[in-house]
């Protein structure tokens, strides 16, 4: 495996597909490094992706740890973000992706507000309806926006959802439009939010979420293979 290569292919897949829909803006890719070793964050880095995307706190504390020479990248937190894990996250993150309660946001920004940092997060929302995954109802988005907004070292710049894990398109591209309704909801309300971030789309579906505007994708499997 080439993760260089994959990368190119990624890349080409989504230029061909921004261009077919005549989209001017940049499309970010998030390199999810979950269960994969820190060496495949350093290839991907030199492969010139910045972002990376870990789901866990402690397993990022770890495999950050061992590459603290390398300069240059921006961490992000996707996988749900426990309120007793929320100082270590401030530490460690540049951006939580998976914000879905005031109270661990609370956690999380009076631990920013010691470090001196203002944090970058989005509001997770479970756009599917799937218990087994975490977010914030959407018809409660706005209410926890709100709660946000009055979180100083905290700054809500846009929405991420995780689409349903299901071969149907219709579940799949519905899950997708209503982030983006949740979006132009959310640009109406707080003045204060430009150009938010739209992060849905996985190695799976970000063809579908692009096409639905997406502006940033989490791929792993298809940069990195299979988890172990």
């Amino acid at each position: 495996m080439n993760i260089s290569d994959n990368i190119d292919k990624a890349r080409s897949i989504i230029e061909a597909k921004a261009a077919s829909l005549g989209i001017k803006y940049d499309i970010t890719i998030i390199a999810v490094t979950k269960n994969m070793p820190s060496s495949y964050i350093v290839e991907a880095s030199q492969a010139g992706l910045s972002n990376i995307g870990e789901n866990r706190v402690q397993e990022a504390e770890k495999k950050f740890g061992e590459i603290k020479s390398l300069h240059g990248i921006t961490k992000h937190m996707l996988g749900h973000l426990q309120g007793n894990k929320a100082a270590k996250a401030a530490a460690i993150f540049d951006m939580v992706q998976s914000i879905d309660s005031l109270e661990t946001a609370g956690k999380l920004d009076r631990r920013c507000m010691e470090l001196g940092r203002v944090m970058p997060v989005l509001i997770e929302v479970n756009t599917s309806g799937e218990a087994s995954k975490s977010g914030v109802k959407p018809e409660l988005a706005e209410e926890l926006a709100a709660g946000l907004a009055g979180l100083g070292s905290l700054k809500l710049s846009g929405l991420m959802t995780v689409g349903p894990l299901a071969d149907d398109e219709a579940s799949v591209r519905r899950s997708f439009k209503l982030l983006f309704k949740l979006r132009e909801k959310l640009l109406q309300a707080f003045s204060s939010v430009k150009e938010p971030v739209l992060s849905m789309g996985m190695s799976g579906d970000f063809e579908k979420a692009i096409e639905e505007g997406s502006n940033m994708v989490r791929l792993g499997r298809i940069l990195f293979g299979e988890r172990s």
